[in-house]
């Protein structure tokens, strides 16, 4: 029996008394004080009755929905603010620190992949403690190591730095996704994981734009300091705005056979295997992209400044926005021809950075951004929907899917960089690109019961 079902057979089995007991529990979960004491005199500490889920969503248009959706797009900037900060940097450290391209591009590389591994972590730990307090103490944890990779003398310790900032980080994205499925009513899930989505995107887009900035007025070092120290302030900012889970209550103690269960079930489901591999492909393909793409401009012809190479960025501005409307349209139509659509105008923008003027090069980039943004935000979306149970490990095993695609198809694209050039980084794309079509091809037959 769908969720849907069940809350309205509870609704019509036990109206006159559900209220009651939602409101008992609501209030257990941190509703605030003034509606707790105005219901007191309504509950019943003895009674077992089923909850109506209803009461405890929270619904578009309520101060709760606006304070939780700016919180996590203000988290969802922190995040992706720090890891990718470095991305525009490459050829900076290239040349501090004497290495190769594909080498200081593991800069990037050990920061996705240590985040990887803690997603899942993670996702079983928030299971024991309020997803709240662990995004915040995990948020100012990894602004503290990027301030520290700013002091870093020589490339170990850079890279060390880099992998302790994944780590930590590790704590943000599956609980976000998580807290997301849990508290929003399922109706304007696709809109607010779209904003949260967008959020990713623009702190994507403002870690790598500033750092180029800061770097033509000071340095790398200046640069990473001050978004380590205004990730600090944001997440100050998350942490007063963000409601109280309502429909979350931690597990009592860690018991890995529970999650070891809980992985089993959804690496079982092929809908959920699909979806893994979406994000897989789809940020492998965004990495390498803007990994190596930045080599080809910084050199002739086009000899771009450090500048100039970071303002690249600015397009997930539009990225932002495709994911926020990507969430609104599947609302309306397929997710499956939706996602289809994505991975086209993805594959239509690679193909355009083939072309020698930059302006060519440069709508190019567009449209792979937006096809990029509009694919992540219906994929992890779509795993919140199709997960019955346990939606953090569904959301960490997502997620680890997603950034294991950036730091091994990251580096595999750096081989083709250095064999075949921006030609061999552009077949590999669109080989991963028609992967991706195949998958969204069976999601969509799997979405209309095929």
């Amino acid at each position: 029996m769908s969720s849907i079902a069940l809350d309205k057979w509870l609704r019509s089995r036990y109206v006159g008394r559900v209220r009651v007991l939602a409101t008992r529990i609501a209030c257990t979960l941190g509703c605030d004080e003034s509606h707790r004491s105005e219901n007191k005199s309504n509950i019943d500490m003895s009674s077992h009755h089923p909850i109506d889920r209803e009461d405890l969503w929270i619904e578009k248009g309520t101060s709760h929905y606006t304070r939780a959706t700016i919180a996590l797009f203000v988290m969802g900037f922190s995040t992706f603010s720090l890891i990718y900060a470095i991305q525009p940097l490459l050829p900076e450290l290239a040349a501090t620190f004497h290495v190769s391209p594909s080498v200081s591009a593991l800069s990037l590389s050990v920061t996705t992949a240590a985040l990887a591994i803690s997603i899942v972590l993670a996702g079983a730990a928030s299971e024991l403690m309020q997803r709240r307090t662990i995004m915040f103490w995990c948020m100012l944890a990894a602004s503290g190591a990027h301030i520290a990779c700013a002091f870093s003398t020589t490339w170990p310790t850079l890279l060390v730095w880099r992998t302790l900032e994944g780590l930590t980080l590790g704590g943000v994205p599956a609980v976000a996704m998580a807290y997301l499925a849990e508290e929003i009513h399922p109706n304007a899930l696709g809109r607010a994981m779209g904003l949260y989505i967008g959020g990713t995107a623009f702190g994507a887009m403002m870690g790598r734009v500033g750092v180029g900035v800061l770097c033509a007025v000071g340095s790398w070092r200046l640069a990473l300091t001050v978004v380590g120290i205004l990730d600090v302030s944001a997440t100050l900012i998350f942490w007063f705005l963000l409601p109280h889970s309502r429909n979350f209550i931690p597990q009592k103690q860690f018991v890995i056979t529970h999650h070891l269960r809980c992985w089993r079930e959804h690496l079982t489901r092929s809908t959920m295997l699909l979806l893994f591999l979406m994000g897989f492909l789809a940020l492998g393909i965004n990495v390498t992209m803007f990994n190596y793409l930045t080599f080809r401009l910084e050199s002739a012809p086009f000899n771009w400044s450090q500048g100039s190479i970071s303002a690249l960025f600015l397009v997930y501005l539009i990225g932002a926005w495709a994911s926020a409307t990507a969430g609104r349209l599947t609302e309306r139509w397929s997710r499956g021809r939706i996602l289809q659509a994505s991975l086209l105008v993805m594959g239509a923008g690679i193909v355009l950075t083939l072309a020698s003027h930059p302006v060519i090069i440069l709508l190019g980039i567009v449209g792979q951004t937006i096809g990029f943004f509009a694919t992540h935000s219906i994929a992890s979306s779509w795993v919140g929907r199709s997960a019955e149970n346990a939606k953090g490990h569904a959301s960490s095993l997502y997620l680890l899917s997603y950034y294991m695609g950036s730091s091994i198809l990251g580096a595999v694209g750096g081989w083709f960089w250095s064999h075949a050039g921006w030609s061999g980084v552009i077949v590999f794309c669109l080989f991963l690109l028609a992967c991706g079509l195949v998958a969204a091809a069976r999601l969509e037959m799997t979405e209309q019961g095929v």
